[in-house]
């Protein structure tokens, strides 16, 4: 019988990236791919790039394998009922019909295989929980942290999507009296406050000079001081926000990848200091984790989409 393969696609707004992943949750060697995003780019040049990644991942297909589906992760809001993306962090797609973008580049490829579409959260948190550090947990949010705070549930042992596909999604979640950035008119959303560009923006109004979270990170090693609170701030808001989806939804396990969550350690342990001080019992339970999955959860992520359907709604 031939190996069942899955096309992994997953857009952010840095980039997307596609590769081949095998039903165990493995890249295939050779069959990842990589292109530019970003809030600059025009729809033409998203669609080249998504395009471009999609067929070298389909053209990647070894001998002895056959592709199953396709399955794509997106960064929120999505339509999942109608295949629509409108990802924060890159404004020239709103209610874009990615699915059915994608669809046209597999069947012009002579495929005939489903496609399907969720928040990157969502398949983070399959990831994880196939995979990654919640495996034989049931109750389990994915977040990440990166450009833009995402996530994704597990509950009871099934993914809960909501009706629209966009339940889990913590980043526009409101977290009491830290402000952020403006950016989507509510500072007081997580995203706003706790990404690694927004919280480069408040250390650089506090006055630090770098300009990307590797430089923050470095400097907070260094133990400059401003960085060390905006790790600190941002640590908290972060903690908040598990803390009150825990108490929501009594989670046992938050699993968290993404850029900026390298950033330091000390990242988890403030979070792991704001759920200690909590007044729950049950909210203090909860474990705080690094993904176990590095750059390829999101990947591994979008091919349990096809390779863990069963778990879907």
């Amino acid at each position: 019988m031939p190996t069942p393969l899955a096309v992994a696609v997953d857009f952010g707004g840095t980039k997307v990236e596609a590769a081949l992943v095998d039903h165990d949750g493995r890249l295939v060697e050779g069959s990842r791919f990589r292109q530019p995003t970003g809030r600059t780019a025009t729809i033409a040049e998203l669609e080249t790039s998504v395009g471009g990644v999609v067929r070298d991942a389909i053209a990647a297909l070894p001998d002895g394998a056959e592709l199953v589906g396709l399955g794509i992760g997106c960064a929120g809001p999505i339509d999942r009922i109608r295949g629509l993306v409108s990802p924060l962090n890159v404004p020239h797609w709103r209610d874009y019909p990615l699915r059915d973008f994608i669809a046209s580049v597999v069947a012009d490829s002579g495929l005939d295989i489903p496609v399907t579409l969720e928040m990157d959260g969502v398949a983070i948190t399959l990831a994880e929980h196939w995979v990654g550090a919640a495996q034989g947990v049931d109750n389990v949010m994915g977040m990440v942290v990166s450009t833009g705070i995402g996530g994704g549930l597990i509950v009871g042992g099934r993914v809960i999507t909501g009706p629209t596909g966009n339940a889990g999604h913590i980043g526009h979640i409101e977290v009491g009296d830290i402000v952020g950035e403006n950016t989507f008119g509510n500072p007081s959303a997580l995203e706003a406050i706790a990404s690694g560009p927004h919280t480069v923006a408040w250390a650089r109004h506090q006055g630090f000079t770098g300009t990307t979270g590797e430089e923050l990170a470095a400097a907070y090693a260094a133990d400059d001081e401003i960085a060390r609170r905006a790790i600190a701030r941002t640590g908290e808001a972060v903690g908040r926000a598990i803390a009150s989806a825990t108490a929501l939804l009594d989670l046992e396990l938050v699993a968290i990848g993404g850029g900026f969550s390298h950033a330091t350690p000390d990242l988890f342990d403030r979070m792991r200091e704001v759920i200690a001080d909590h007044y729950f019992p049950y909210v203090r339970k909860v474990r705080i984790v690094p993904s176990a999955l590095s750059s390829e959860g999101p990947l591994i992520g979008a091919a349990a989409l096809i390779h863990r359907a069963h778990l879907l709604p």
